[in-house]
C-alpha cells in the first residue's frame, strides 16, 4: 500500500471537490471531504477496474448510494484515469455536464447506477452482489474462475435511516452475500443538525441481527481503512457493514463537524482557511498533487494489465466451454430465442384471469430465455410469477431463477435495478396497489432506461372483499405519468401473450404489466392483424361501417364496453387500447384511422379518469372511477359503484 500515493490522492479530492461546488454555488462538500480518505484507498488499493474499459465485465462495482456526495466520484474518477476530464470537475452541476448533482448511469463513465434518493443505490448493491453469484455459480468452471467480483457501495446516516435499506439489508444478510460490502460514512450528522436528535439507535447491533459482519474503525486512516476492507473480503458467508467514524467536511476550520458542512459551498473565506488547514497551495485552484498524478498512472498500468490477464484467461475458458460461450454471449446481449417460444392458446370464450394468462406467457419465455429471472413480494402463487420447474435462488442456491423477495416491495424493485444493471431480465411482481411502495425505484429505473418488468396483480374494485386499501384507483394514471414507463393492461389472455413479449423485446424502458384478479372472456377481433397492430398501443375489437361512437377501454373493461355495444342502438366500435402512451406515440395516420375526427369517442377504466382527456371528447365521455372503492363482492362492488355495460350505455 503506497501511503504517500493515498494520502496525496485524499488531498485531491478534497481540493477539486470544494473548489467544484463553490464554483458551481451548489453541492455537498461534507461528504467529499470527509470521505476521500476512505474513497481512495477503496479505489487507489482496493477496487478490481480498469478506467481505460469501464464495462469490464469482471470488475468490481462500486455504488455511492449517498449521491449527493457525487463529487467525490467525479474526483475518483478523474484521478484514476477514467472518461472525465478537468474541464468535466470544472463544469459540475451545470447544465448538460457530465458532472451532474448526482450521478446518473449512462452518462458518465464509470457510474455504475444512478443514485440520489437514499437508499436507493444500497439497493441497488444488493442486486448487483446477487447477480455477480449467479453468474459465477453459472459460467464458472473447476478450472476457470471468470466471474469473481466484489460489490461495493457507500452509505451514510441519510442511508440507514432509510426504509428501503432495511429491506435490502435484511434480504441480503438472508441471502448471505459474502461479495457485498457497504463502508458506512458515520459522520453524526444530517441537514438538520446531530443524528441523535432521530437516530440513536445501535445500527451495528442492527446489521448483525439482519445477518451481517459488523467492523468499525477511523475513516482518516487510510491504513485502517484499508485493513478493514481486506478483513471484509475474507468473510465469505456474510455480507459486511464497515461503519467508518469521520468527520463532515474534514479540514474545514469552521464547518467541519456541523451541519454547515453537508450541502453547501464552504464559501471563498474558509475555502482559503481550508486550503491552509490541510497544506494545499492557496495560488492553485482544482489543485492536484502530482504525487496523486504518478501515484495512478503507475496504477493504471497495473489495473490494465489485469483486465489484459483476465481476457486472456476468459479466452481459454471460451475455448474449452464453446456452449457456455454462447450462453454468455446470448446473456450479454439480452437474447433470447424468443421467435422459438410457445404461448398457450385461448379460445373465444375462454373465461380466464390475465393474471393466470400471465403467469402462462411468463413460463412459456423463460423456457427460451435463461436470463429472464425474478420473484414476488411473498404473493407468488397470487401473482402467477413463479417460474415453473426453476428452483429458488437462495444462499444454497445460486442457480434458482425464482426469487423470494419477502414483503419487502421498495427493495424489491430496487434490486431488480440492480439485477438489470448487471445483465439480467429481472422482472417483479406484486399487487397493482403496492406499486405505490415501488414507485421510487420504477422512477429511477425508467430514468436510467433499465427494462425491468413489473407485473402487477389485482388490478382493479374487482379485488373486492379486500376493500378499498387494496382495491387500486389512481394508479393506472400515477404509473404512466413517470416518463418512460409502459403501462400495458391487456384485456384478455391473449392479449396478454403479446404484451409479455413485448415487455422481453424491450431494450429502453421498463414495463408494467396490469393484471385482473377475476376471469375475464376472450373476445373475437375484429381486426385481422391485431397482434401487430396493438404494439401501436391500440388496435379494433369490434369494428362497424361509419361507427357513431367509439369507445376506448382497456383491461377487464374491454369486455364491458363490448357488452354496451351490444345493447346501444348506435353504431359502436370498440377499441382495446393496452398502452396509451405508445398509442399516443404512433403514427398519425394511425391514430386517425382508429379514432376519424368527427366521431365521438368515449374512454372506459376501472380507474380515475385523469389523463383520459387526451382521448376522450369531452369530460361527459369519460368512463371511470373518481373515488375511492368498497368492501364487498367484487360484482357487488361494480354494481354499488357504476362501473356496468349500463352505464357505460349512458355516455354514449
Amino acid at each position: 500500500m503506497n501511503l504517500d500515493g493515498l494520502k496525496a490522492s485524499a488531498l485531491s479530492v478534497r481540493a477539486l471537490s470544494m473548489d467544484a461546488i463553490q464554483d458551481a454555488n451548489s453541492g455537498h462538500p461534507g461528504l467529499p471531504l470527509g470521505c476521500a480518505d476512505m474513497g481512495s484507498v477503496l479505489f487507489g488499493e482496493i477496487l478490481k477496474h480498469n478506467p481505460a474499459n469501464s464495462s469490464w465485465d469482471d470488475r468490481d462495482r462500486f455504488v455511492l448510494s449517498a449521491g449527493h456526495g457525487s463529487m467525490l466520484l467525479y474526483s475518483l474518477l478523474h484521478l484514476t484515469g477514467y472518461k472525465l476530464s478537468l474541464d468535466d470537475i470544472k463544469n459540475f452541476r451545470q447544465l448538460n455536464s457530465l458532472t451532474p448533482g448526482h450521478p446518473e448511469y449512462g452518462h458518465t463513465d464509470g457510474v455504475e447506477t444512478t443514485t440520489g434518493p437514499l437508499g436507493a443505490g444500497f439497493s441497488n448493491a444488493v442486486g448487483m452482489a446477487m447477480a455477480e453469484t449467479m453468474m459465477a455459480k453459472k459460467f464458472n468452471t473447476d478450472e476457470f474462475k471468470i466471474v469473481d467480483h466484489y460489490t461495493y457501495a457507500l452509505s451514510g446516516d441519510g442511508c440507514l435511516m432509510e426504509g428501503i435499506t432495511a429491506e435490502a439489508a435484511s434480504l441480503a444478510g438472508n441471502l448471505e452475500l459474502g461479495k457485498l460490502i457497504v463502508l458506512y460514512d458515520s459522520n453524526q450528522i444530517t441537514i438538520e443538525g446531530s443524528t441523535d436528535i432521530t437516530f440513536t439507535e445501535d445500527v451495528l447491533k442492527r446489521f448483525e441481527a439482519y445477518g451481517w459482519q459488523t467492523l468499525e474503525g477511523d475513516g482518516h486512516n487510510l491504513e485502517e481503512v484499508y485493513n478493514l476492507i481486506n478483513q471484509a473480503k475474507a468473510e465469505s458467508k456474510k455480507p459486511t457493514l464497515i461503519k467508518l467514524n469521520t468527520q463532515i467536511g474534514f479540514g474545514s476550520p469552521n464547518k467541519s463537524g456541523t451541519a454547515g458542512a453537508h450541502g453547501a459551498p464552504l464559501g471563498p473565506d474558509e475555502i482559503k482557511l481550508t486550503r491552509e488547514a490541510l497544506g494545499i497551495d492557496l495560488e492553485t485552484s482544482y489543485y492536484i498533487s502530482p504525487i496523486a498524478t504518478n501515484y495512478f498512472e503507475e496504477k493504471r498500468a497495473k489495473w490494465a494489465k489485469a483486465e489484459d490477464e483476465w481476457n486472456s484467461n476468459f479466452k481459454l475458458w471460451a475455448d474449452k466451454n464453446p456452449e457456455l460461450k454462447i450462453e454468455w454471449d446470448n446473456f450479454k446481449n439480452g437474447k433470447g430465442n424468443l421467435d422459438k417460444i410457445e404461448f398457450p392458446e385461448y379460445n373465444i370464450g375462454d373465461k380466464v384471469a390475465t393474471r393466470s394468462a400471465s403467469g402462462n406467457a411468463l413460463n412459456a419465455i423463460a423456457k427460451v430465455f435463461p436470463s429472464l429471472i425474478g420473484g414476488s413480494a411473498d404473493l407468488g402463487p397470487s401473482n402467477n410469477s413463479v417460474i415453473k420447474g426453476e428452483e429458488y435462488y437462495t444462499s444454497s442456491n445460486r442457480s434458482g431463477r425464482n426469487i423470494h423477495f419477502g414483503v419487502r416491495e421498495h427493495a424489491m424493485a430496487g434490486v431488480v435495478n440492480g439485477l438489470v444493471l448487471h445483465g439480467y431480465r429481472a422482472f417483479c411482481a406484486t399487487f397493482l396497489v403496492f406499486s405505490d411502495y415501488m414507485r421510487p425505484a420504477m422512477r429511477i429505473a425508467s430514468l436510467m432506461n433499465l427494462p425491468g418488468i413489473y407485473v402487477l396483480t389485482h388490478d382493479s374494485i374487482y379485488v373486492g372483499e379486500d376493500g378499498p386499501t387494496h382495491q387500486p384507483i389512481e394508479h393506472y394514471a400515477a404509473l404512466r405519468i413517470i416518463p418512460g414507463m409502459q403501462v400495458f393492461r391487456p384485456g384478455d389472455a391473449q392479449e396478454t401473450n403479446i404484451a409479455w413479449l413485448m415487455a422481453v423485446e424491450e431494450k429502453r424502458r421498463p414495463t408494467s404489466l396490469l393484471l385482473t384478479r377475476q376471469n375475464i372472456t376472450v373476445y373475437k377481433k375484429d381486426d385481422e392483424n391485431w397482434m401487430e397492430n396493438i404494439k401501436n398501443g391500440a388496435y379494433t375489437v369490434k369494428d362497424v361501417k361509419d361507427p357513431e361512437v367509439i369507445i376506448v377501454a382497456t383491461g377487464s373493461e374491454v369486455n364491458v364496453a363490448l357488452e354496451a355495444a351490444k345493447l346501444s342502438t348506435k353504431r359502436v366500435k370498440v377499441i382495446s387500447m393496452l398502452s396509451k402512451e405508445l398509442f399516443l406515440q404512433s403514427p398519425l395516420e394511425y391514430r386517425t384511422k382508429l379514432l376519424p375526427s368527427g366521431v365521438r369517442v368515449v374512454t372506459a377504466e376501472s380507474g380515475v379518469t385523469t389523463g383520459w382527456e387526451s382521448i376522450a371528447t369531452d369530460n361527459n365521455a369519460l368512463f371511470g372511477i373518481d373515488r375511492f372503492g368498497i368492501s364487498g363482492p367484487g360484482d357487488q362492488v361494480a354494481n354499488e359503484i357504476g362501473l356496468t355495460p349500463e352505464k357505460l350505455l349512458g355516455l354514449l
